[in-house]
Parts: C-alpha cells; sequence; structure tokens
C-alpha cells in the first residue's frame, strides 16, 4: 500500500488593482506595444545544448515578455455573458531561473498572471497578485530579491499602459 504525505499551508496574497481611464481596446493595445511577445527561440538552443547562446539571447531580450495570452471574455459566451477579459502569462525566463535555481516550486507563479478586464462602464483594469507576495510564502531571501524589482518591472509597466 502506498502512503500519500500532503501538507497544507495558508499563504497572504497582495492582490493589485491597476485601473485605467483609457478604454480597454487602447489600454490593451498599450500594453501590448510595451511587452513583447516572448521569442522562444532560446528553448531550440537549450535541447541543441547550446546553453551559452541561450543565456546570451535571454539577457538581451526585454525585461518583461508575453509568454501567452488567452481570451477569457470569448470564455464567458457560454454563460451567455459579453465581457471583454484577457489573461496574460508575462515575465522574464531568466527572472525565473534566478528565483528557481534556488526554490524550484517558485515555478507555480512564473511567469505572473496578469488580467486585463472591462468593467461595467467600459472602463479598464488590470488585475494581478504581487510577486512578491507569491514568491514570498518560500521565505528565500534569494528569491525575495528577485521578486521584488519583478514586482516593480511589472507594476511599472502596467502603470504606463493603464495611462
Amino acid at each position: 500500500m502506498v502512503s500519500i504525505n500532503k501538507s497544507i499551508e495558508k499563504v497572504i496574497v497582495e492582490h493589485v488593482t491597476i485601473r485605467s481611464g483609457n478604454t480597454f481596446a487602447a489600454t490593451r493595445t498599450a500594453l501590448e506595444s510595451l511587452i513583447p511577445r516572448l521569442d522562444d527561440g532560446f528553448l531550440t538552443l537549450l535541447r541543441f545544448g547550446l546553453i551559452d547562446r541561450a543565456r546570451q539571447e535571454l539577457e538581451s531580450a526585454a525585461v518583461l515578455s508575453i509568454f501567452a495570452s488567452r481570451d477569457h471574455g470569448a470564455l464567458l459566451a457560454i454563460a451567455g455573458l459579453k465581457r471583454r477579459a484577457v489573461q496574460y502569462d508575462i515575465g522574464n525566463p531568466l527572472t525565473a531561473s534566478l528565483m528557481t535555481r534556488h526554490e524550484v516550486s517558485a515555478a507555480l507563479y512564473a511567469p505572473i498572471r496578469v488580467l486585463l478586464r472591462e468593467g461595467p462602464e467600459g472602463e479598464a483594469a488590470f488585475e494581478y497578485d504581487r510577486p512578491v507576495s507569491t514568491f514570498g510564502q518560500f521565505g528565500d531571501g534569494r528569491v525575495n530579491i528577485v521578486a521584488r524589482k519583478l514586482d516593480e518591472n511589472l507594476q511599472d509597466v502596467l502603470q504606463k499602459a493603464a495611462n
């Protein structure tokens, strides 16, 4: 008989909402012009063992990239709702490696999930959980240093996109 060992811990997470005075479409355009899509060519380099070249590409890449996006608003059509909402995975592979080398469980939160949603009056807002709080649960100072910088970079670009 196999024994299962499970633990559960409560984690306090700081949730951020950044409201924009602009429309959903304008805010989305601003975000996508400020943060490029991730060029995952570095993964091919890693597959072929070209680690130094992959590192060089990542070091010369943007501070933040959009890994993926999902049209969550379209999904709400199943419930008969018409809402505009896009979920983004935003981060930096090199930043993620700086954290996960010390605490591999940090991979649960890298990249960061960001929601851009439209409110009832047509206004746009970003929502996300602060990296410093999600990664802080691991209690590793090395991870926390990287998470604080990620937090600053994310907040800065989302504020710019919202304005």
